[in-house]
């Protein structure tokens, strides 16, 4: 798999002419002294097209998930890049919605973000409040990635790099997979399934744990 410099990944991140800035460095996610209530937190699965964003929200969420797709139409071909993944019919056009929880003290409430370029707009508006993310990552189409790894990077949110198998296939070791995104030792990079809620479990649950450890990085 080819190496990639930050600087030149592809496609720019998505950008608004009044993009928020970077959120804070979150506090270590824990339940109120006192408070039966669980702490909510929101994640974001990012990605570029047909990854498999709306796969895992479903996969996972604990409750019936929002989704707003819409069928994939002739009027898109000279727009959309189905490159590989000729099969797919549908694609979000706003945002997927779902919720999981991982403990009585924690819940998360996950937001998938649309995947192709002209949608890009919302993600600004979806990232506010959002304490970290899981870049979802077609080891077919790399590339298709490479904004939403530039997005998180620019506002300083932390993220997990997810990298799912399509078919349960896993051609490239971890390792190769970060030096093809340019990726610091640091960001967590899993292969994972997005069809399988365990294996989608364990991914956010490494998301908490880089949450933990960045905002025990900020208090250092």
């Amino acid at each position: 798999m080819a190496g990639s410099d930050p600087a030149t990944r592809g496609a720019s991140a998505p950008e608004t002419p009044q993009a928020p800035q970077a959120p804070e460095t979150p506090e270590t996610p824990q339940a109120s002294e006192g408070n039966d209530a669980p702490e909510a937190v929101k994640i974001l699965i990012a990605g570029g097209f047909g990854v498999g964003k709306t796969t895992m929200v479903g996969s996972v969420s604990e409750i019936v998930p929002l989704r707003t797709e819409e069928p994939l139409t002739s009027a898109g071909l000279d727009v959309d890049d189905l490159d590989g993944i000729e099969e797919k019919r549908a694609t979000t056009v706003a945002l997927d919605f779902g919720r999981i929880t991982l403990s009585p003290e924690l819940v998360l409430y996950l937001f998938g973000t649309p995947g192709q370029q002209r949608f890009w707009f919302m993600w600004n508006d979806l990232a506010v409040g959002a304490l970290g993310a899981v870049v979802l990552i077609d080891v077919r189409r790399p590339e298709s990635s490479f904004a939403a790894v530039d997005f998180f990077e620019r506002r300083g949110i932390p993220f997990v790099v997810g990298v799912n198998g399509f078919h349960g296939r896993h051609p490239y070791t971890p390792e190769e997979i970060r030096d093809a995104l340019a990726l610091p030792e640091r960001t967590p990079v899993l292969l994972c399934d997005a069809r399988e809620r365990g294996s989608c479990r364990d991914v956010l649950i490494t998301l908490i744990d880089e949450l933990i450890a960045s905002s025990a990085r900020g208090r250092s």
